[in-house]
């Protein structure tokens, strides 16, 4: 993600970690939209004091962007609206979209993304590889990537 810019959606407490993993990670601009404005206010003066190097701004970007994460909770339930406003950003401006929701596979989110011409993942190997450390640290061993995969999707998918 080094020199990238991002487009987070969310400042709860998934969209603190993700906004400070982009800044770690070296992203050249973050932008953080929240519905309570303050929340993301403070996930921005975190940023400014231990990431300098990064600008960041709370708001949508004007340009283009090379990744748009949602760290939302919609998508997650039938219904759900969408997590970014449509008037404010246009998703043809993203190169890719990630959705932290895996289930459904496809959110509202990511099928408008796709329509709009942007890569798109969901949340599964996110929820996958977390897993997979988790238990590499309780057991000590290597985690089975693919039978949890595998698990996973059976589980989440029916597949």
């Amino acid at each position: 993600m080094a020199g990238a810019k991002a487009l987070l959606l969310g400042a709860g407490g998934a969209g603190r970690v993700a906004a400070l993993k982009l800044a770690a990670e070296g992203v050249s601009e973050l932008f953080l939209v929240n519905r309570t404005t303050a929340k993301a206010e403070a996930i921005a003066g975190e940023i400014r004091q231990r990431y300098p190097g990064v600008k960041v701004a709370v708001g949508y970007p004007k340009m283009a962007v090379d990744l748009l994460l949602n760290a939302t909770s919609l998508g997650l339930k039938p219904g759900d609206g969408l997590p970014w406003d449509e008037g404010q950003f246009a998703l043809r401006n993203a190169r890719a979209v990630y959705d932290m929701v895996y289930r459904p596979a496809e959110t509202p989110l990511l099928k408008a993304a796709k329509a709009a011409g942007c890569r798109t993942a969901n949340g599964l190997g996110m929820l996958l590889y977390q897993g997979a450390r988790a238990l590499e640290l309780w057991t000590g061993r290597t985690a089975p990537v693919k039978i949890m995969r595998d698990a996973l999707e059976k589980n989440i998918y029916g597949g």
